[in-house]
């Protein structure tokens, strides 16, 4: 069934209609939709991405709205298959323990829980559990494994089924969740409904200062409907009865928040972090829609960089490829104009391997491949593992290849570059 989309005119958060189109990017297909043929794949559609200003609470947000039922059909990413993940969720559910001490065998409530790897940390610390996830088959695995998981959106009907079943809530969950709802008023009224009086609402999300800092463009597709920053949040927790009292940074993603709130008036008292955070956002201009439309000038920049190696390999017959059949990789080929130069990509997931990218039609090939077929230059789309995946194919730079980094800044990494890196750091 093809995908639906409409584009909504109005603010996700405040429901103003003072919005402005602030970064013009390329359309993208639907990122996880691989296919068995190259031309299925070519044919598949494509879907604006661009970013919107609301001028009245400041939030920025893509309002071309994908059905989600075609956006969450055939989900491939299990958060438990990252350590780093699982380790995060692990420290995250100490501090919510240590800080606002839920009740013994209190209810612990996550939307979008993926495969319960973030619920699993509650439950072995003896509280009880109820997961939300729209990804049915992975819901459904979920709840096999010992983490029940209604495999649904979040709706008034959810949050009675689990009011009903196990009662109030003394926390809510939402992680790398509350970016990826359109209905985010129904969501904030539903967690509102769940909470106990005492209860604390815990969400995860990037921050639209470290999107803009550090170029994370790879972060812009379809789930990601909203790019918060706290002044808009604080506004739109408080129109919904809760309150936001403590924020912490973090490095997930490149560059995420972690909030937590409660009910206006609740026991727990207002950290320092909040006004804090307030205060470096107004230092930054994050309010303003020259500071985002910035992003529009260090693509183009980026692009032209990339039309220079695109020439050289046309010209030399040299070979371009891609590195991660990642849910980034999408915005990346099309923003600098790339997907019709790359050969192939590498990568080993499983649902992926064999197939061919949305869009552009690219083969994924095994990362074993990357040896024997040496392609000159290989782009980094999977952007959050850069270092990871550099360091883990040496091989390949001593054989002569080099890797292509777009994110934050362009850059060509060969043996020689990692050679003046390593020198550098013995001389430190």
């Amino acid at each position: 069934m093809p995908a639906t989309v409409r584009h909504r005119n109005n603010c996700r958060l405040c429901e103003r209609n003072n919005v402005e189109l602030v970064v013009k990017l390329e359309p993208i297909p639907l990122a996880e939709k691989y296919s068995l043929s190259s031309d299925t794949a070519k044919s598949a559609e494509l879907f604006p991405i661009d970013l919107y200003m609301c001028r009245d609470c400041g939030h920025v947000q893509l309002l071309d709205v994908i059905d989600s039922e075609t956006l969450w059909d055939d989900y491939t990413y299990h958060s438990g298959q990252t350590k780093g993940i699982v380790d995060h969720f692990q420290e995250v559910a100490d501090k919510i323990v240590q800080r606002y001490k839920p009740q013994s065998s209190g209810l612990v409530v996550d939307i979008g829980s993926n495969d319960g790897s973030f619920l699993r940390q509650f439950k072995e610390r003896g509280y009880r559990v109820a997961g939300v996830d729209p990804a049915r088959e992975i819901a459904n695995k979920a709840t096999d494994c010992g983490i029940p998981t209604i495999a649904a959106l979040m709706s008034t009907d959810v949050t009675n089924e689990i009011i009903t079943k196990y009662g109030s809530a003394s926390v809510v969950t939402a992680f790398n969740v509350f970016a990826h709802a359109d209905d985010l008023s129904g969501m904030a009224e539903n967690i509102r409904m769940l909470l106990a009086p005492d209860g604390v609402f815990v969400f995860e999300c990037q921050y639209l200062v470290d999107i803009i800092d550090k170029f994370l463009l790879g972060t812009i597709f379809h789930e990601h409907m909203s790019h918060h920053s706290l002044k808009p949040m604080v506004k739109f927790l408080a129109s919904h009865g809760m309150e936001l009292i403590d924020v912490e940074r973090n490095s997930i993603q490149k560059g995420s928040i972690v909030g937590t709130a409660q009910l206006v008036g609740g026991p727990h008292k207002k950290t320092s972090a909040v006004d804090e955070l307030l205060a470096l956002e107004a230092s930054k201009q994050i309010e303003s829609a020259e500071t985002i439309k910035s992003l529009s000038v260090r693509i183009n920049k980026i692009h032209k960089q990339f039309s220079e190696v695109v020439e050289q390999c046309r010209r030399d017959k040299k070979v371009l490829a891609g590195f991660g059949a990642a849910r980034s990789g999408p915005t990346l080929l099309a923003q600098f104009g790339i997907g019709p130069h790359v050969e192939y990509i590498f990568d080993d997931h499983p649902q992926k391997t064999g197939k061919y990218s949305p869009g552009d039609g690219i083969k994924v090939l095994p990362t074993s491949e990357l040896n024997v077929l040496k392609p000159d230059y290989v782009v980094i789309l999977a952007w959050i593992h850069a270092k990871k995946i550099i360091e883990s194919n040496q091989e390949y730079l001593k054989k002569g290849g080099k890797f292509i980094v777009c994110c934050p800044d362009f850059e060509v990494v060969d043996s020689r570059a990692i050679e003046q890196r390593d020198a550098c750091s013995v001389a430190r």
